[in-house]
């Protein structure tokens, strides 16, 4: 079977089990019930995300039975597997943290030791070349992918269709550098991901639950690890390329850190869910994201490939002006004012999405 056809293959499966997944979830009513940190107004069906980590492991084990994938990467996939599987015990018992963090922190732990030493990152001025320093900010990327995907993961179609953004660009960029690996599990993981985001368009009709958002952030932070030891993308090419993820749960948490808020504590204040409200719209939110993706990152992050040199400036051209997009929008505060000065109390009431 080509390439092609098996991603094709992907994509009608992750419908398909994408659709059984919401219907034993409402048989078994794991639903999530709208609360007041909420952002849907109707219990809506969880675990779609499922569908996104089950083929993407069965693809990644054929690809490793094939000689397509190296035993280091596979048992970074493998990682990427415990991360869903404390996804769905999380999505079906709500799991404290203290459970979470400790096989969260080994998967990390392990996928690094696994994948190697990591080359060393251009800040221009200086290189960071400490072996140990770099495993060290590699363990703690991955667990700051997988829970800001998690954070980000709070609307309808936003997630997925970042997926879908990321994977396409990860996978046109190292088409030239002919980096073969990361263009098989980027369009693999892509794949999944649009099957999965038919049903998750607004209005969606599934959630992927922590099941899919801990996963794909897991499996995203595998996949730039991995291009950066190939050689093909840099750290400041994935720092760009997911850029609204990124300033929006940042912002978020140091602006609430800064109020004094409990931080750790569920919240419903990023930048997103703020303009969500606002505009009343999961469509236009979602929308607006892909086109900044497509229109403002992704040029920019062609310019991190070309000119690899100059990676955190463009890292910063590209972030500054979505950090103050994500500071306009209350990242962090319980409340947002419009541009008048009023606070936005209506629609902080109620709305439809």
């Amino acid at each position: 079977m080509s390439i092609v056809s098996l991603q094709i293959l992907i994509f009608f499966a992750a419908v398909l089990l994408t659709g059984l997944c919401r219907f034993l979830a409402q048989r078994i009513q794991l639903l999530d019930h709208p609360g007041e940190r909420s952002n849907h107004t109707r219990p809506t069906p969880v675990g779609g995300g499922l569908a996104i980590a089950l083929l993407f492991l069965l693809a990644s084990t054929h690809y490793f039975a094939r000689g397509q994938l190296p035993l280091n990467v596979y048992m970074g996939v493998l990682a990427a597997g415990v991360i869903a599987l404390v996804g769905v015990a999380d999505d079906w018992l709500q799991l404290h943290v203290r459970w979470r963090m400790p096989i969260q922190v080994g998967a990390a732990v392990w996928t690094v030791y696994w994948l190697g030493e990591l080359p060393p990152v251009d800040f221009v001025l200086f290189e960071l070349s400490s072996s140990l320093l770099l495993a060290i900010l590699a363990v703690l990327s991955l667990l700051w992918l997988l829970n800001l995907y998690n954070f980000m993961d709070g609307i309808d179609g936003l997630a997925a269709s970042e997926l879908l953004f990321v994977t396409v660009m990860s996978l046109s960029l190292v088409i030239n550098a002919q980096d073969s690996l990361v263009a098989l599990l980027s369009v693999t993981l892509g794949s999944a991901g649009a099957g999965f985001l038919v049903w998750n368009w607004p209005p969606a009709r599934i959630f992927m639950g922590d099941v899919g958002s801990a996963f794909i952030g897991f499996s995203l932070g595998l996949l730039a690890l991995i291009s950066m030891q190939q050689g093909s993308l840099s750290f400041w090419t994935w720092v760009i390329l997911l850029g609204v993820f990124v300033t929006d749960a940042t912002t978020t948490l140091l602006r609430r850190v800064w109020r004094g808020d409990a931080w750790y504590q569920g919240h419903s204040s990023h930048a997103y869910q703020h303009a969500a409200r606002h505009y009343k719209s999961h469509a236009k939110v979602t929308i607006t994201v892909l086109l900044i993706n497509i229109c403002w990152l992704a040029p920019l992050a062609w310019l991190s490939v070309r000119y690899p040199e100059w990676g955190i400036i463009w890292s910063i051209v590209a972030l500054l002006p979505l950090v103050a997009l994500a500071i306009r929008f209350g990242a962090g505060l319980p409340r947002v004012y419009s541009q008048a000065g009023a606070m936005d109390k209506k629609n902080d009431e109620g709305w439809q999405s």
